[in-house]
Formats: structure tokens, C-alpha cells, sequence
């Protein structure tokens, strides 16, 4: 099969090449990729330590090849979207029937592609938060492709929606566009205590961020693109003065179950137009050092698409 390989050598990191099929095991389904998006995390972390000859990928969108050997899972010809720790940069993935979800027929299997990472942790993150209707909720790190996602599931949760980009003049009107009533430059800017964040950079942004919660409120730590310690002042942590039951908290989605009926729901979602997956790069996989060269310099705010054809 053709796919993405780790090649230190080649421009951002991958060549298109050719390596053997995947053999799925009992519990997973054969699944012919056409589309994967990209996730700046696998891109300059993982892939940065990956040996030449890996296959990666989290991310990708197909049609089954082959059903699972157990019978789990969506039969033969089904349009599916997928999530895996590797296996999405390729041509052939084999997928725990647990991690897939069912796609709608016609819908755009590219726009599909941006879920599995940033759409389901997105969700995953906002569930932690509890209720949400009528509540306060900052999302830090809005304008990447999860922070995107979650301005939106997040309104239409029935949050005030606060989202906080380096950025506010250049993507203010399209995080307004996808759902924040409020967008800052940083938590600090933040007038009103917040009920919930959902933290994507990490850092002194976290900090900042848990400073800015109500009583009762919960930050779920989600992601660390700000590549900072987290380092509390003395103080920051008392109970008092309003700050009583404040909670933070982690999540690794990989261990989160019922993941396929999350990815089969926002499937529906971006079928339906009701989520925007906010694609900013769109190309062939023969130019995937150019979306990757993009990420890393942050010249990218949304999500990166490789169509495999």
C-alpha cells in the first residue's frame, strides 16, 4: 500500500511511499483511507521523534475494506471516520471498531477528517465541565482546530462563550462567527469570573486561566502548545474569597469509552453543516511537508486536510 512515512530526510519529516498492509486484528476493521487531517501535536511532537519508516496519523476518513473478524463494528462499504494513536498517514488502517464512527452518505469525507482529535476532544472537554446551559465558558487557544470546535459545541451547549486568541483584530469575527459572544488576547482580560475552561496552550495561560474561575468552576487541561511549566503563585489555590470547590482536571482520549457513538454524532454534525470544521490548508498527500511546514510555523488556524487520491 501507499503511505506517509517518517523520513528525516524529506521535506517536513514525510515521503509518499509504499509499505506492507496492515493485519487487522479480531476486534479491528480494514479501512481504505481518503482523507486525514492533520493535528499540531503529532506533527511537532511525534513526529519530530518518530523513526524513518513510521506510519502515523490519528486521524482519517474512509470506507471499510473489511469488517471486523469478531463481527464489532460497521459492515463492508460503510463510510466511517477513525481515530487511531498511529496507522491514519496510509492508504490501508486497521482500527479498533470501538474508535470509528458511521459517516452520512455525500458527506465530504476531507471535512470529516478533521474530527476524530479535535471535534471528540473538543466534547470530551466540555462534558467535564457539567451543565453548561446559562453558564460562563472560556476556551483558550480558540483559533486551533479543537479550540474551534469547542466555541461551537459550547454555544451550542447554551453557554456565554468567551475565546481567547493572541489575535482578537485578525480572527475575532470568525470566532464570533462560530459561536463566542467574547473574544480576549488572554484570560486576563476575562471581566467576569468564568463557571468552566477549556485550556488548549497550557503555561502561564492555564494559570491564568484557574484564576479566572467562579466558585464551583472546573478547568480541564486539554492542551500544552505553550510548552511551559505551569507555575502556580502562593496563594493561587486557597478556597476562599470565592474561590471555594474550584477543580482541574485531565483526560486521555484514547481511554475514553463510547467513542464511536461521539464520532458517529459529530459525523452527522459537519454532514449537516451544523459544525464548521474550519478546514485552512487543503492538498494532495504528496504535499503533506508543505502542511507540515505550515503547522509548525503557526501560519495555520483551523485544521490541514490531505486528500489521499
Amino acid at each position: 500500500m501507499r503511505a506517509l512515512v517518517a523520513d528525516r530526510s524529506a521535506p517536513g519529516g514525510l515521503r509518499l511511499g509504499r509499505a506492507p498492509d496492515p493485519d487487522p486484528a479480531p476486534h479491528q476493521a480494514l479501512v481504505r483511507v481518503e482523507a486525514t487531517s492533520l493535528n499540531y501535536g503529532e506533527v511537532s511532537n511525534v513526529l519530530q521523534e518518530a523513526a524513518d519508516g513510521d506510519i502515523l496519523g490519528w486521524d482519517a476518513a474512509g470506507v471499510v475494506e473489511r469488517a471486523a473478524a469478531d463481527g464489532s463494528g460497521p459492515a463492508a462499504g460503510t463510510r466511517v471516520v477513525t481515530l487511531g494513536p498511529a496507522g491514519g498517514w496510509a492508504e490501508l488502517r486497521a482500527v479498533d471498531t470501538a474508535l470509528m464512527g458511521v459517516v452520512p452518505d455525500g458527506a465530504d469525507l476531507g471535512a470529516i477528517s478533521t474530527i476524530p482529535v479535535a471535534g471528540a476532544t473538543a466534547l470530551r472537554a466540555l462534558h467535564r465541565l457539567g451543565p453548561i446551559l446559562g453558564r460562563r465558558v472560556l476556551v483558550t487557544g480558540a483559533t486551533g482546530g479543537t479550540g474551534r470546535y469547542a466555541v461551537q459545541l459550547a454555544r451550542r451547549g447554551g453557554a456565554h462563550v468567551t475565546a481567547s486568541t493572541g489575535s482578537p483584530e485578525r480572527h475575532g469575527d470568525s470566532l464570533r462567527a462560530l459561536g463566542a459572544h467574547d473574544v480576549v488576547a488572554e484570560p486576563l482580560k476575562v471581566t467576569e469570573p468564568v463557571d468552566g475552561v477549556v485550556d488548549l496552550v497550557g503555561g502561564r495561560q492555564l494559570v491564568d486561566a484557574y484564576g479566572r474561575l467562579a466558585e464551583g468552576g472546573t478547568l480541564v487541561a486539554v492542551g500544552h502548545s505553550a510548552h511551559e511549566d505551569e507555575t502556580f503563585p502562593y496563594g493561587a489555590l486557597y478556597g476562599d474569597q470565592g474561590r471555594h470547590d474550584r477543580s482541574m482536571t485531565t483526560f486521555f482520549l484514547l481511554a475514553c469509552a463510547g467513542l464511536a457513538r461521539d464520532l458517529t454524532w459529530l459525523a452527522q454534525q459537519v454532514a449537516a453543516g451544523e459544525l464548521s470544521p474550519h478546514i485552512s490548508w487543503r492538498g494532495g498527500w504528496d504535499e503533506a511537508g508543505e502542511a507540515v511546514d505550515a503547522l509548525l510555523g503557526r501560519r495555520l488556524h483551523g485544521k490541514a486536510v490531505l486528500d489521499f487520491t
